[in-house]
């Protein structure tokens, strides 16, 4: 990511991408001209899914590509991890997302000249992403090296309607010459055991990407194709998943043609053999299903595949399309966010809105993984990124995904007992990262120590029923998770001094991978103590008002009226580091302890550092990865004054190197808050084009979703100003100076409500639903459905320019009177 101050201050957005490649556009992206010299990057920008299926933009001629993948949510191969040095609860098994069959496969043979988009004469390209009908098309004119031109249309879609559907659609069309065509039609399973194996340029493999098999993954149990249609069915050799896809192969031509087809386990081939006449086009469409399960067979997919093809069949192509761009108008009109007179930023940011549609959707029964079903990064995982950073997008737009996506935690307590029984815990700890619910991280300092995942959860669940009033979903499942993550907390924490007077948590990480295993990690204990306090809250609230659950819930539990008692009192005791000489929250008890890392010294070639220094030199600095104490500020920012905040700030903003993309949102939201409102759009800028311009240089394996997720809360959370920390909206703006308006809508039990917000003013309106009243500034504001209301901004906030002095630190004295200097360690190893 670009450094903080590697751009001008001020307001003005540094250019990010190639306009004369990608022009601006508020409702697509597209490129204007083909390069193979990024083809990984531009395959996750161009990809297309829906949550439980996504195809990444490869090209349909198959030769041109770095990172070919269908993905199909949840559906994993598992392997043994190989510890160097076994030790008891260690992770034992690993699971990595499979890449499915690939249907997207049609090679075009021009007089038995192949079409390679790498070598061909193209005399015009252009493929573009569509946000509003979320179809990509591709048209582009090719002079054969016998000098005919050819025009192929192509067109890809992810159906949001029909979960298990795509529809992929192939036009070619001679222009000046009678010629023969030939367009080979295939579905090819790449998880054979021939996968091609890449190695990092340096020889170093980057702990980002997923593993890579070395054998065969998906076993054919099915085969059987007809003149239109193939099937086939597989079996994952170690998890034992199960994976259908069906294809039929349409074609429309006024030209003479033959249709030849052939199948085997691995690869079916429709093959279409033209005589072209000059301007007759040639249409190829397949219409695509899969389905997969973690136990049925594979035939009886079959048959479901079979229903989805015979459905799609019956009602045609034309409709689905319909279908997909009035989904697609119901969705815009709930989670659009809008910037007056700043195209750029409009393109990037439905791009990201789009990404999260793409990754959530329709995961229905699954999580949603960091890449989404836009790529293999991360092994397909799901991390608790989702909870803090998509969910809350989810609840106050689509609270419908939000609500599936807890239900999949729901459905993971079993194994997060187990695991926290391995960890000599009661209740239950969630994974740190996961497909199928057990715990898949080999490196337990940065993973498994993550208990903050159970807060993280937690706090989604009750963000989720206090916006949406869904106290069913509490009563009946979600206080399952309320109630065996604080049983965890409960007996993790142990009690200090001689009236049992603080409550503290040791041996655990935060957020921040650059500083693991420590005790009273100030936003693990800042997240317990809501923990806890939310789930005896939640028990009262069951116990009051859904009393038959609550009866049904003690005996599942076995829960007793002293635990809950118990909760509440660590959590009024729970120790919260704080240093009076600095004036600072302490990232845990001994963060003050360590020498600075000098960032404004650092080699940006050393960036990031986890990438070029061993953890054990990291661990021994004050250095951060991500924004640690200033997520807690924002997570739980009515527990902090607005002078803590800005002390915090000014402290960590200087030793945060961002190498996390999750880091810049938070840091943007907080800066706004405090008043750095330049400083606020940089980090928003490097945030929302973390994919678009490849900021951290692995785009190419898959969307960050947590961060386009995290876009969406800096623009509400951060310039909107919006905070639900007690039951009502409460707004206090911090609109750019460089932007006239700001509209955003946010759903609250039932009632959108579009937010406008103006350097003056902010205007409030009822899009649906019943009256709101929300607080501005302070002020309680009611807009019903018949009175819009405008409100006079008095100001908004605090405007201090640049940023935070990154060398305030030195010389300055800690507790124990030592002076904090800084420094970037020597380095003489491998990397030079």
């Amino acid at each position: 990511m670009r450094r903080r101050g590697t751009h001008a201050a001020g307001s003005a957005m540094p250019s990010y991408l190639d306009r004369t490649r990608f022009p601006v556009d508020p409702w697509r992206l597209t490129e204007e001209f083909f390069s193979d010299g990024d083809l990984g990057t531009t395959e996750t920008l161009f990809a297309v899914g829906n949550g439980y299926l996504g195809i990444r933009g490869t090209f349909e001629e198959g030769r041109d590509a770095e990172h070919h993948g269908t993905f199909v949510n949840g559906v994993h191969e598992t392997w043994r991890i190989r510890h160097a040095e076994q030790a008891y609860g260690f992770a034992q098994v690993g699971q990595t997302i499979v890449s499915a069959p690939d249907a997207t496969i049609f090679e075009l043979y021009v007089d038995d000249e192949p079409m390679v988009l790498s070598v061909a004469d193209l005399v015009s390209y252009q493929r573009t992403l569509d946000f509003a009908d979320g179809v990509l098309r591709r048209e582009l004119l090719w002079r054969t090296p016998s000098g005919n031109r050819v025009l192929v249309r192509t067109q890809r879609m992810v159906s949001f309607v029909q979960r298990h559907l795509a529809i992929l659609t192939y036009e070619v069309t001679s222009l000046d010459q009678q010629v023969p065509i030939t367009i080979a039609a295939k579905v090819v399973n790449r998880a054979n055991g021939e996968a091609y194996h890449e190695a990092d340029g340096d020889g170093l493999r980057d702990p980002r990407r997923a593993e890579e098999f070395t054998g065969r993954v998906l076993h054919p149990e099915v085969s059987w194709g007809d003149e239109e249609r193939v099937l086939l069915g597989y079996r994952c050799e170690d998890s034992g998943m199960t994976l259908a896809v069906g294809a039929d192969h349409l074609i429309e031509t006024g030209n003479a043609y033959e249709v030849k087809y052939e199948v085997a386990p691995d690869l079916s081939r429709h093959i279409f053999r033209v005589h072209a006449e000059p301007g007759m086009p040639i249409t190829v469409s397949k219409v695509v299903s899969y389905h997969s399960s973690r136990s049925e067979p594979p035939a009886e997919l079959i048959t479901r595949v079979r229903r989805t093809l015979d459905r799609v069949r019956s009602e045609g192509v034309e409709q689905q399309l319909i279908d997909q761009q009035g989904w697609l108008g119901d969705y815009w009109a709930r989670s659009d966010v809008e910037v007056e007179d700043q195209p750029e930023i409009q393109q990037a940011i439905r791009w990201c809105l789009f990404a999260i549609a793409q990754a959530a959707a329709r995961a229905e029964g699954q999580g949603i993984a960091a890449k989404g079903v836009s790529g293999s990064g991360y092994g397909g995982h799901y991390f608790w990124d989702t909870e803090v950073y998509v969910v809350p997008y989810l609840v106050y737009t689509s609270p419908g995904f939000a609500r599936n996506a807890l239900r999949f935690r729901r459905t993971m307590l079993p194994s997060a007992r187990r695991r926290a029984a391995e960890l000599t815990t009661r209740g239950a700890l969630y994974p740190w990262r996961t497909i199928n619910g057990e715990e898949a991280s080999a490196y337990y300092a940065a993973g498994t120590a993550q208990y903050h995942i159970n807060a993280d959860i937690s706090y989604a669940v009750s963000t989720y029923v206090k916006a949406t009033g869904d106290e069913e979903f509490l009563a009946r499942e979600a206080v399952d998770i309320l109630v065996e993550t604080a049983r965890m907390w409960a007996d993790l924490g142990f009690w200090r001094g001689n009236g049992e007077d603080s409550f503290h948590i040791h041996g655990v990480t935060g957020p921040d991978e650059y500083t693991t295993v420590v005790n009273d990690n100030l936003f693990t204990n800042v997240m317990a103590r809501f923990n806890l306090w939310r789930a005896a809250d939640a028990v009262g609230e069951v116990a009051a008002r859904w009393p038959v659950h609550y009866e049904r819930m003690v005996e599942r539990l076995g829960l007793t009226a002293d635990e809950v008692l118990e909760w509440r009192r660590a959590a009024d005791a729970m120790a919260i580091p704080y240093d009076e000489r600095l004036g600072i929250h302490p990232q845990d008890s001994l963060f003050l302890e360590r020498e600075v890392w000098d960032l404004p010294a650092t080699p940006p070639e050393r960036l990031p550092l986890l990438l070029h220094y061993h953890p054990l030199v990291i661990y021994r600095f004050q250095v951060l990865k991500q924004a640690d104490v200033v997520l807690a500020l924002f997570l739980q920012g009515e527990h902090f004054t607005l002078e803590e905040k800005r002390a915090d700030f000014d402290y960590y903003d200087g030793i945060t190197t961002g190498d996390s993309t999750l880091s810049g949102v938070v840091q943007s939201i907080i800066a706004a808050e405090v008043g750095y409102h330049e400083l606020a759009l940089r980090y928003f800028h490097d945030s929302l084009f973390v994919d678009l311009a490849d900021l951290h240089g692995n785009t190419a394996d898959g969307v960050h979703v947590a961060s386009a997720g995290g876009v969406w809360s800096a623009l509400v959370y951060g310039f909107g100003g919006m905070r639900h920390h007690g039951e009502e909206l409460t707004f206090a703006p911090r609109l750019p100076m460089s932007w006239p308006s700001l509209t955003f809508r946010v759903t609250l039990r039932g009632t959108r409500l579009r937010v406008t917000v103006r350097q003056e003013t902010m205007d409030l309106a009822v899009e649906d639903g019943e009256q709101i009243t929300v607080a501005v500034l302070g002020s309680r504001v009611t807009v019903t459905p018949v009175h819009p209301v405008t409100v006079a901004l008095r100001d908004q906030g605090p405007r201090i320019g640049g940023v935070p002095e990154a060398t305030a630190l030195r010389g300055t004295l800690r507790a124990d009177g030592t002076v904090i200097t800084a420094s970037v360690p020597h380095h003489t190893g491998r990397n030079r």
